[in-house]
């Protein structure tokens, strides 16, 4: 089990920039995959990216606009987002899950612990 906290949500403009950072108890960090999912209200997929940081995933909706990464010595995952837009206003959570998984990384039940959530506001 791993627990995890984020930060760095917060109100922005259209245009805007925000990096969230997910924050992960425990030693065995980098044996997990690490996710972001929004909710605003049903939970989607933003961003997923693998234990050693070699591969990333992006929701086709976020795609050249959002970019997530990982600081294994610091157990932490980050979530830069760019040319933010009102539709990405949602709470952010990140999602931990064993790397040996091999499921469809866009799905919710394939992750197995997850963050409180921090918002992300967004104004026009």
């Amino acid at each position: 089990q791993v627990q995890l906290v984020e930060s760095g949500g917060g109100l922005v403009q259209a245009g805007g920039s925000l990096r969230l950072s997910c924050a992960a108890s425990g030693r065995t960090f980098s044996s997990y995959d690490m996710g972001w999912f929004r909710q605003a209200p049903g939970r989607e997929f933003v961003a997923a990216i693998t234990w050693s940081g070699g591969t990333t995933y992006y929701a086709d909706a976020v795609k050249g606009r959002f970019t997530i990464s990982r600081d294994n010595a610091k157990n932490t995952v980050y979530l830069q987002m760019n040319s933010l837009k009102p539709e990405d206003t949602a709470v952010y959570s990140c999602a931990a899950r064993n790397y040996r998984r091999s499921g469809n990384y866009s799905r919710g039940d394939e992750w197995d612990n997850w963050g409180q959530g921090t918002q992300v506001t967004v104004s026009s």
